[in-house]
């Protein structure tokens, strides 16, 4: 790949749930399917097309299944709620949305999104690459550096290493600490009790690391934090499995295999057609120069 290029990589989920709470509930036509999250997927990622115009493109997605970090730790996402009921059928329709803009799906079961991320991430600096992540998920934030930043679709807004210091008042670098002294109760993560974002950013700006919080506990000087520290060893092991992201895995593509494709418009138009976005079918002709195609052959294929 030529030093112009980027490489952007979109957090699928997180860009589906997104979608899904910025959109009013909608239903397809002909069916009464909802579909409200899936009119919001498709309108983000036309914004992120057109605007931005990547050379390289992928969409990842999780696998749906368990993975090796509930091998670590069986209680791991254990309570998190289901997805909304009306969310769940339109699942399927949004790799349907990925694959009529021509963007390539990646997955890979016992791994997580965030783990194939991690792994292309690094993929892509080995090639000295610039990588954008297309998420506000602040697990994914431990990647950023000079050469890798985030950006929040939905607020249309870049997260640097300047956005993660202001937020979480640590460095990137210093985000896999902070996310473990501080734990995750949505996954399950214990993290330590009584540690908030603050005192672990103000303990990881003072000590270095988690090693280096543990080298140091004898000199905290509030009582009850450093007896939680002292005796937080266990807990911060597993903490820290949790939180890391795995970039070793063997993804069966190259960087290459990820360049950005021209867009099918009839099968887009198709797919539109079919869920009755009459709104996004204009932005197409006019944003992707759409043209000289019989909408009423689409809409019969469709029916």
């Amino acid at each position: 790949m030529k030093k112009e290029e980027q490489i952007i990589i979109v957090d699928g989920y997180s860009f589906v749930f997104r979608a899904y709470y910025a959109m009013p509930p909608l239903t397809r036509p002909d069916d009464g399917l909802p579909v409200g999250a899936v009119y919001g997927f498709a309108s983000m990622l036309m914004k992120l097309l057109s605007g931005m115009k990547p050379t390289h493109l992928v969409i990842v997605f999780d696998a749906g299944k368990k993975t090796y970090r509930n091998e670590i730790y069986s209680e791991y996402k254990a309570h998190r709620p289901p997805p909304p009921d009306d969310l769940i059928p339109q699942f399927p329709l949004m790799r349907e949305v990925a694959e009529a803009f021509n963007i390539k799906i990646l997955e890979k079961v016992g791994f997580e999104a965030d783990d194939i991320i991690a792994t292309l991430v690094r993929m892509g600096k080995e090639n000295k690459e610039k990588i954008m992540i297309v998420s506000s998920d602040k697990d994914l934030m431990q990647l950023v550096n000079h050469e890798v930043t985030m950006y929040d679709a939905l607020r249309m807004k870049l997260i640097g290493e300047k956005e993660v210091k202001e937020k979480f008042g640590v460095a990137p670098s210093k985000m896999r600490d902070l996310l473990a002294l501080v734990g995750d109760s949505s996954d399950n993560i214990p993290g330590l009790p009584g540690i908030g974002p603050k005192t672990a950013a103000e303990l990881l700006n003072k000590y270095e690391d988690v090693p280096g919080i543990f080298k140091h506990a004898s000199e905290i000087k509030q009582p009850k934090r450093r007896e939680t520290i002292e005796n937080g060893h266990e807990i911060l092991d597993l903490s820290l499995k949790l939180v890391s992201l795995r970039d070793d895995l063997k993804l069966e593509m190259k960087l290459k295999d990820l360049k950005a494709q021209e867009i099918d418009s009839a099968k887009l138009l198709k797919f539109l057609t079919k869920q009755g976005f009459k709104s996004l079918i204009a932005r197409v002709k006019k944003e992707f120069n759409v043209k000289d195609i019989d909408l009423s052959e689409i809409q019969e294929a469709a029916v």
